[in-house]
């Protein structure tokens, strides 16, 4: 995945660089300083992602933005809450509060792999990273595929991820898993279970078996499944 990285604060390159340099498949194009030195890159080049700063000097950030006719995936770095709703309404992928962890750089860069507009070098790189995320999981970041996802079961504020011959804990909500998913593969189907609709076996009354597990069907989500099942 090429970027950019586009902010007038050195210290802000040295942050995403390194957090970038953590991931595969991630190649650093140009370091821009301000906004006019990222558009004389872009009228000869292409990338698939922009980690772009909004409070810079002559041009702002959600100002350079509007110039580009067919922008690449956008993933906001600022300090500024306050512009997170006109990042929105220009499409951004997500927008990161200053100073942000690398568990958080994480899920928005995996919210650009699994994006299905996600602009890669080649279809083999694109598979790679549409059909994987990393989870960060006893101090390590660790590479899931998601074909190996059986499903995600809720403990609190933790996660327990199933998978083919493991199972990884993560400090995370539920809900915020689900949004590192791809709605084509998986579905809640309870407030405490996540499933992988490739390796559902069987629906028996309100449970379903995957790999002779039987997960509970929540009343209010049952209809969705149908839905989602065609059934």
């Amino acid at each position: 995945m090429r970027y950019l990285i586009i902010d007038d604060e050195p210290i802000a390159h040295e942050i995403i660089k390194e957090y970038c340099d953590l991931l595969p498949h991630m190649e650093l194009m140009k370091n821009c300083y301000d906004a006019l030195e990222a558009l004389d890159y872009l009228r000869e080049h292409t990338v698939d992602l922009l980690f772009l700063d909004l409070n810079m000097p002559k041009l702002k950030g959600f100002e350079f933005l509007k110039t580009l006719s067919e922008p690449p995936h956008v993933i906001v770095t600022t300090a500024y809450q306050e512009h997170a709703l006109e990042g929105y309404e220009l499409n951004i992928t997500d927008y990161l509060l200053k100073p942000f962890s690398f568990q958080r750089f994480l899920k928005a860069v995996n919210k650009v792999a699994l994006s299905p507009t996600a602009r890669t070098t080649s279809n083999s790189l694109h598979t790679s990273l549409k059909n994987s995320i990393f989870l960060y999981s006893d101090k390590k970041h660790v590479h899931v595929k998601l074909a190996d996802l059986l499903y995600v079961e809720a403990a609190g504020n933790y996660a327990k991820v199933v998978l083919t011959g493991s199972t990884i804990v993560i400090r995370e909500k539920i809900s915020d898993v689900l949004e590192l998913l791809p709605s084509s593969q998986f579905i809640q189907v309870h407030k405490s279970f996540i499933i992988s609709k490739n390796h559902l076996q069987t629906i028996e009354g309100n449970r379903i078996r995957i790999n002779d597990i039987m997960i509970p069907i929540g009343k209010h989500y049952k209809d969705n499944l149908k839905t989602s099942l065609k059934l």
